[in-house]
Protein backbone atom coordinates (compact mmCIF):
# COMPACT_ATOMS: atom_id res chain seq x y z
CA UNK A 1 0.00 0.00 0.00
CA UNK A 2 1.27 3.72 -0.94
CA UNK A 3 2.26 5.74 1.75
CA UNK A 4 0.36 8.74 2.80
CA UNK A 5 0.72 11.62 0.82
CA UNK A 6 1.79 15.07 2.81
CA UNK A 7 0.02 18.72 1.69
CA UNK A 8 2.68 20.92 1.44
CA UNK A 9 1.63 24.54 2.46
CA UNK A 10 1.26 26.14 -0.95
CA UNK A 11 -0.66 22.89 -1.81
CA UNK A 12 -3.09 23.75 0.76
CA UNK A 13 -3.26 27.74 0.13
CA UNK A 14 -3.65 26.72 -3.41
CA UNK A 15 -7.32 24.92 -2.09
CA UNK A 16 -8.49 28.26 -1.04
CA UNK A 17 -9.33 28.63 -4.95
CA UNK A 18 -12.33 27.65 -4.29
CA UNK A 19 -13.58 30.18 -1.86
CA UNK A 20 -12.13 32.74 -4.52
CA UNK A 21 -14.10 31.34 -6.85
CA UNK A 22 -17.69 31.17 -4.46
CA UNK A 23 -17.13 34.78 -3.77
CA UNK A 24 -16.82 36.07 -7.19
CA UNK A 25 -20.04 34.23 -8.16
CA UNK A 26 -22.04 35.72 -5.07
CA UNK A 27 -20.29 39.23 -5.75
CA UNK A 28 -21.81 38.93 -9.66
CA UNK A 29 -25.27 37.49 -8.51
CA UNK A 30 -25.41 40.46 -5.97
CA UNK A 31 -26.13 38.03 -3.12
CA UNK A 32 -24.96 39.03 0.09
CA UNK A 33 -22.90 36.19 1.69
CA UNK A 34 -19.36 38.15 0.93
CA UNK A 35 -18.80 38.44 4.68
CA UNK A 36 -20.32 35.41 5.86
CA UNK A 37 -18.25 32.94 3.42
CA UNK A 38 -15.06 34.89 4.55
CA UNK A 39 -16.02 34.65 8.50
CA UNK A 40 -16.61 31.11 8.16
CA UNK A 41 -13.40 29.77 5.90
CA UNK A 42 -11.55 31.77 8.76
CA UNK A 43 -13.25 30.11 11.75
CA UNK A 44 -12.90 26.47 10.36
CA UNK A 45 -9.40 27.17 9.66
CA UNK A 46 -8.71 28.21 13.10
CA UNK A 47 -10.72 25.70 14.28
CA UNK A 48 -9.42 22.71 12.67
CA UNK A 49 -5.99 23.55 13.50
CA UNK A 50 -6.89 23.65 17.29
CA UNK A 51 -8.34 21.18 16.93
CA UNK A 52 -5.70 19.21 15.71
CA UNK A 53 -2.91 20.35 18.42
CA UNK A 54 -5.33 19.39 20.80
CA UNK A 55 -5.84 15.98 19.65
CA UNK A 56 -2.57 15.35 18.84
CA UNK A 57 -1.78 16.17 23.02
CA UNK A 58 -4.57 13.79 23.73
CA UNK A 59 -3.77 10.97 21.39
CA UNK A 60 0.11 11.36 22.82
CA UNK A 61 -0.98 11.69 26.68
CA UNK A 62 -4.67 9.06 26.31
CA UNK A 63 -5.82 10.11 29.76
CA UNK A 64 -9.55 9.64 29.76
CA UNK A 65 -10.52 12.72 31.73
CA UNK A 66 -9.67 14.77 29.03
CA UNK A 67 -11.64 12.27 26.77
CA UNK A 68 -14.69 13.30 28.32
CA UNK A 69 -13.76 16.63 29.14
CA UNK A 70 -13.77 16.99 24.90
CA UNK A 71 -16.67 14.92 24.66
CA UNK A 72 -19.24 17.83 27.20
CA UNK A 73 -17.38 20.40 24.79
CA UNK A 74 -18.46 19.26 22.13
CA UNK A 75 -22.17 18.78 23.23
CA UNK A 76 -22.24 22.15 24.33
CA UNK A 77 -21.05 23.11 21.02
CA UNK A 78 -23.75 20.94 19.47
CA UNK A 79 -26.75 22.32 21.77
CA UNK A 80 -25.55 26.03 21.57
CA UNK A 81 -25.70 25.59 17.41
CA UNK A 82 -28.90 24.19 17.47
CA UNK A 83 -30.38 27.32 19.02
CA UNK A 84 -28.87 29.68 16.87
CA UNK A 85 -30.31 27.90 13.57
CA UNK A 86 -33.59 28.17 15.22
CA UNK A 87 -34.35 31.52 13.99
CA UNK A 88 -38.28 31.57 16.01
CA UNK A 89 -37.19 32.21 19.74
CA UNK A 90 -37.72 29.05 21.79
CA UNK A 91 -39.03 28.40 25.08
CA UNK A 92 -37.02 27.85 28.11
CA UNK A 93 -38.83 24.14 28.49
CA UNK A 94 -38.26 23.30 25.06
CA UNK A 95 -34.73 23.80 25.22
CA UNK A 96 -34.09 21.86 28.02
CA UNK A 97 -35.80 19.12 26.06
CA UNK A 98 -33.54 20.34 23.28
CA UNK A 99 -30.57 19.32 25.50
CA UNK A 100 -31.94 16.55 27.46
CA UNK A 101 -32.57 14.89 24.09
CA UNK A 102 -28.97 15.50 22.39
CA UNK A 103 -27.31 14.29 25.47
CA UNK A 104 -29.38 11.30 26.13
CA UNK A 105 -29.52 10.37 22.76
CA UNK A 106 -25.70 11.00 21.24
CA UNK A 107 -24.18 9.10 24.49
CA UNK A 108 -26.19 6.21 24.73
CA UNK A 109 -25.40 5.65 20.75
CA UNK A 110 -21.79 6.63 21.49
CA UNK A 111 -21.34 4.16 24.31
CA UNK A 112 -23.43 1.53 22.90
CA UNK A 113 -21.68 1.68 19.30
CA UNK A 114 -17.72 2.01 21.08
CA UNK A 115 -18.49 -0.84 23.99
CA UNK A 116 -20.55 -3.53 22.10
CA UNK A 117 -20.06 -3.03 18.01
CA UNK A 118 -16.28 -1.47 17.82
CA UNK A 119 -15.52 -2.80 20.89
CA UNK A 120 -11.69 -0.92 21.19
CA UNK A 121 -9.70 -0.66 24.40
CA UNK A 122 -9.42 1.35 26.47
CA UNK A 123 -12.86 2.57 26.12
CA UNK A 124 -11.42 6.00 25.98
CA UNK A 125 -8.79 6.01 23.54
CA UNK A 126 -9.12 9.09 22.10
CA UNK A 127 -7.98 7.93 18.59
CA UNK A 128 -11.03 6.25 18.24
CA UNK A 129 -13.57 7.83 20.49
CA UNK A 130 -13.41 11.53 18.96
CA UNK A 131 -13.87 10.73 15.32
CA UNK A 132 -16.94 8.32 16.34
CA UNK A 133 -18.50 10.70 18.63
CA UNK A 134 -17.79 13.78 16.35
CA UNK A 135 -19.82 12.13 13.45
CA UNK A 136 -22.62 10.80 15.70
CA UNK A 137 -23.37 14.45 17.40
CA UNK A 138 -23.09 16.04 14.47
CA UNK A 139 -25.55 14.03 12.16
CA UNK A 140 -27.92 14.47 15.43
CA UNK A 141 -27.39 17.93 16.09
CA UNK A 142 -28.25 18.42 11.79
CA UNK A 143 -31.60 16.00 12.66
CA UNK A 144 -32.59 17.59 15.99
CA UNK A 145 -32.09 21.03 14.43
CA UNK A 146 -34.68 19.95 11.54
CA UNK A 147 -36.62 18.23 13.94
CA UNK A 148 -36.76 21.54 16.01
CA UNK A 149 -37.61 23.51 13.39
CA UNK A 150 -40.83 21.37 11.77
CA UNK A 151 -42.16 21.38 15.00
CA UNK A 152 -41.85 25.26 15.89
CA UNK A 153 -43.31 26.26 12.18
CA UNK A 154 -45.83 23.39 12.20
CA UNK A 155 -47.40 24.34 15.72
CA UNK A 156 -47.36 28.12 14.54
CA UNK A 157 -48.80 27.42 10.68
CA UNK A 158 -51.32 24.80 12.12
CA UNK A 159 -52.49 26.36 15.22
CA UNK A 160 -56.46 27.14 14.40
CA UNK A 161 -56.58 22.62 13.94
CA UNK A 162 -54.79 22.04 16.89
CA UNK A 163 -57.18 24.67 18.97
CA UNK A 164 -60.11 23.07 17.16
CA UNK A 165 -58.95 19.60 18.12
CA UNK A 166 -58.50 20.86 21.50
CA UNK A 167 -61.90 22.22 21.95
CA UNK A 168 -63.24 18.77 20.63
CA UNK A 169 -62.33 17.35 23.42
CA UNK A 170 -58.46 15.84 21.50
CA UNK A 171 -55.61 15.76 24.50
CA UNK A 172 -52.69 17.51 23.29
CA UNK A 173 -50.78 14.69 22.29
CA UNK A 174 -53.99 13.90 19.49
CA UNK A 175 -54.32 17.29 18.51
CA UNK A 176 -50.31 17.19 17.79
CA UNK A 177 -49.98 13.83 16.02
CA UNK A 178 -49.82 15.25 12.80
CA UNK A 179 -47.09 17.72 13.80
CA UNK A 180 -45.22 15.33 15.24
CA UNK A 181 -45.11 12.98 12.89
CA UNK A 182 -43.95 15.89 10.25
CA UNK A 183 -41.13 17.15 12.58
CA UNK A 184 -39.49 13.20 12.88
CA UNK A 185 -39.99 12.56 9.12
CA UNK A 186 -38.33 15.91 8.23
CA UNK A 187 -35.40 15.54 10.54
CA UNK A 188 -34.38 11.82 9.17
CA UNK A 189 -34.68 12.18 5.25
CA UNK A 190 -31.77 13.86 5.11
CA UNK A 191 -30.40 10.77 6.86
CA UNK A 192 -32.20 8.00 4.88
CA UNK A 193 -30.88 10.28 1.33
CA UNK A 194 -27.48 9.97 2.45
CA UNK A 195 -28.04 5.66 3.22
CA UNK A 196 -29.48 5.59 -0.25
CA UNK A 197 -26.11 7.78 -2.18
CA UNK A 198 -23.47 6.28 -0.24
CA UNK A 199 -21.28 4.24 -2.34
CA UNK A 200 -22.46 4.95 -6.19
CA UNK A 201 -22.89 8.52 -5.92
CA UNK A 202 -20.50 9.87 -3.17
CA UNK A 203 -17.89 8.16 -0.87
CA UNK A 204 -18.51 9.47 2.60
CA UNK A 205 -15.85 11.29 4.07
CA UNK A 206 -15.15 9.02 6.68
CA UNK A 207 -14.21 5.91 4.57
CA UNK A 208 -12.19 8.53 1.88
CA UNK A 209 -10.27 9.48 4.56
CA UNK A 210 -9.32 5.79 5.68
CA UNK A 211 -8.44 5.07 2.00
CA UNK A 212 -6.38 7.67 1.53
CA UNK A 213 -4.29 6.94 4.59
CA UNK A 214 -4.06 3.29 3.05
CA UNK A 215 -6.30 1.32 5.07
CA UNK A 216 -7.67 -1.29 2.65
CA UNK A 217 -11.25 -0.38 1.44
CA UNK A 218 -12.79 -3.27 2.36
CA UNK A 219 -11.81 -2.40 5.85
CA UNK A 220 -12.87 0.98 5.25
CA UNK A 221 -16.33 0.10 4.00
CA UNK A 222 -16.78 -2.37 7.30
CA UNK A 223 -15.89 0.83 9.57
CA UNK A 224 -18.04 3.02 7.31
CA UNK A 225 -21.08 0.61 7.33
CA UNK A 226 -20.54 0.41 10.86
CA UNK A 227 -20.64 4.26 11.54
CA UNK A 228 -23.29 5.03 9.37
CA UNK A 229 -26.06 2.61 11.22
CA UNK A 230 -24.75 4.12 14.51
CA UNK A 231 -25.77 7.44 13.10
CA UNK A 232 -28.75 6.08 12.18
CA UNK A 233 -29.75 4.87 15.63
CA UNK A 234 -28.21 8.08 17.38
CA UNK A 235 -30.66 10.92 14.52
CA UNK A 236 -33.56 8.34 15.44
CA UNK A 237 -33.01 8.30 19.29
CA UNK A 238 -32.39 12.09 19.94
CA UNK A 239 -35.37 12.60 16.92
CA UNK A 240 -38.14 10.85 18.84
CA UNK A 241 -37.23 12.01 22.17
CA UNK A 242 -37.03 15.34 21.46
CA UNK A 243 -40.59 15.15 19.54
CA UNK A 244 -42.27 13.32 21.99
CA UNK A 245 -40.57 15.57 24.53
CA UNK A 246 -40.64 18.61 22.93
CA UNK A 247 -44.41 18.82 21.95
CA UNK A 248 -45.11 19.19 25.74
CA UNK A 249 -43.45 22.29 25.85
CA UNK A 250 -46.27 24.10 23.57
CA UNK A 251 -48.89 23.17 25.93
CA UNK A 252 -49.29 25.17 29.51
CA UNK A 253 -51.19 22.67 32.41
CA UNK A 254 -54.61 23.31 31.17
CA UNK A 255 -53.41 21.44 28.15
CA UNK A 256 -54.09 24.95 26.05
CA UNK A 257 -51.49 25.77 23.17
CA UNK A 258 -49.31 28.37 24.43
CA UNK A 259 -47.16 30.02 21.40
Amino acid sequence: MSSVIELQMWQLGAAYVFILILLVIVRVKGIKRETEIVLASIRMTLQLILVAYILSYMFDVNQPMLTVIFLICMQVFAIHNIFNRVKIELLKATKLVIAFSMVVGTVTSILYFNLIVIQFSPWHDPRYFIPIAGMIIGNSMTGISLGVTRLVSGFHEQREMVECSLMLGATPKMASRSIINQAFDSAILPTINSMVGMGIVFLPGMMTGQILSGISPIVAVEYQIAIMLGIVGSVTLSVILFVQLGYKTFFNQKAQLNI
